[in-house]
């Protein structure tokens, strides 16, 4: 893509994540303040907001756009909101950084924010027999924990990965965690206490599934010239941003949906949906995964980790318990995976987790993440994905 056609993330804010029981604006609003400081901005120098939308917290959260900018006071700034499930952080992050690169503005704010209930999620209220999200609820009593245990033993089938394997996960994540002042969960635990926790889906634990939890996120993108201009951190730029959607036929089981798409008449695509998402981002930004120093997945379980580390190319399908195994994922490894601490250490609120991810991914390239900072690091990716075939990774480079 190269540096003509980047943008400079400016600031980078969070609120911390927990369960506060307060409405999510104030999450966001607190985390937009945080990263138009960290900018050295102030909001009436903001052109663009876009809002990544909460679907469980009514009309404000379906209209997070305008939600933010009323609360942070209205200036007559254009804004977006948008809806892509877990992947509404980074589709929200591509609505500015295509504005700004069409040349229609200079400065753009980037929120996310959630207030989560207690619990699993469960679908939003009503009958839609039309709703495979509805449906597997109502049909098929599966939460989100049970497509987890579903790879979960996908994985331990295919590639002998261990329960074992599954708690180091969540040993090394707790760690990471434990030094991240936005973190939920600050403790560390042994692999002893993941092991005796309680059974939630077959195999996995109740510490090796993350939590539903409120938070918020923010980042601001500039144009280089405007940061040249007005002198601003200009260290680290969004190199690519991929939101692909899945290819015909798709062989391997996504979230909501029960059934995958048949072969019979179609050979499978030469990448998985999970795969394809950071092939399309390395394409974009002219990396491959060895140019990379680190990388925040999406482990919504501790299993779900190790597929990632594959699917993002960082080892061979079935090799990534052995990078676990030989420390190379943990923090001073050789490519350290989840140094935030990772969803185990945060939980799930929704809008806000890949902007939160782009958040570490900034103050690592910067070499401000204190005693989790990776050294020497200079290209970081993001990855996670949405409901309903929502694809979302995101490099940033120094």
């Amino acid at each position: 893509m190269g540096q003509a056609m980047s943008v400079v993330v400016a600031g980078a804010g969070m609120h911390p994540w927990g369960k506060w029981g307060r409405p999510f604006v104030g999450y966001g609003v607190a985390a937009a303040r945080a990263a138009l400081r960290d900018a050295g901005l102030e909001w009436t120098d903001v052109q663009f907001l876009v809002g990544a939308d909460t679907i469980r917290n009514g009309y404000p959260g379906f209209v997070a756009g305008a939600t933010f900018a009323q609360a942070l006071g209205w200036t007559g700034a254009r804004i977006a909101s948008c809806y892509a499930a877990c992947a509404s952080g980074a589709q929200a992050l591509d609505i500015a950084r295509t504005r700004i690169l069409a040349g229609l503005c200079d400065v753009a704010l980037v929120v996310g924010a959630d207030s989560t209930p207690k619990g699993f999620f469960t679908p939003v209220g009503g009958d839609r027999p039309d709703d495979p999200d509805w449906l597997r609820f109502r049909l098929l009593g599966a939460t989100n924990p049970a497509y987890f245990a579903l790879y979960a033993r996908r994985r331990m089938a295919l590639y002998g990965s261990t329960p074992e394997d599954f708690a180091a996960v969540k040993v090394k994540n707790a760690l990471a965690g434990s030094l991240n002042p936005n973190a939920r969960y600050r403790a560390t635990v042994t692999a002893e206490q993941v092991l005796a926790s309680p059974m939630v889906a077959d195999p996995l634990r109740l510490m090796d599934i993350c939590a539903t939890s409120d938070g918020g996120a923010a980042v601001v993108l500039v144009s280089p010239e405007y940061a040249r201009r007005r002198g601003l951190d200009a260290t680290v730029r969004i190199a690519a941003i991929s939101t692909v959607t899945p290819s015909f036929p798709n062989t391997v089981l996504e979230l909501p949906c029960f059934a995958t798409d048949s072969t019979a008449a179609v050979p499978p695509p030469e990448r998985t949906f999970r795969a394809s998402i950071a092939h399309a981002a390395y394409e974009e930004a002219g990396l491959d995964p060895a140019d990379l120093s680190f990388a925040e997945v999406y482990d919504l379980s501790t299993a779900l980790e190790l597929d990632w580390i594959e699917d993002v190319g960082l080892a061979p399908p079935g090799e990534a318990d052995k990078l676990l195994r030989a420390g190379d994922t943990a923090l001073g490894g050789r490519i350290p995976i989840n140094p935030s601490g990772g969803l185990a250490s945060f939980g799930e609120a929704i809008p806000a987790q890949a902007l939160a991810q782009v958040c570490e991914l900034t103050w690592q390239l910067r070499g401000t993440a204190g005693a989790r900072q990776v050294v020497n690091a200079r290209a970081g990716l993001a990855a996670n994905q949405g409901l309903f075939g929502h694809g979302s990774a995101i490099i940033a480079t120094v």
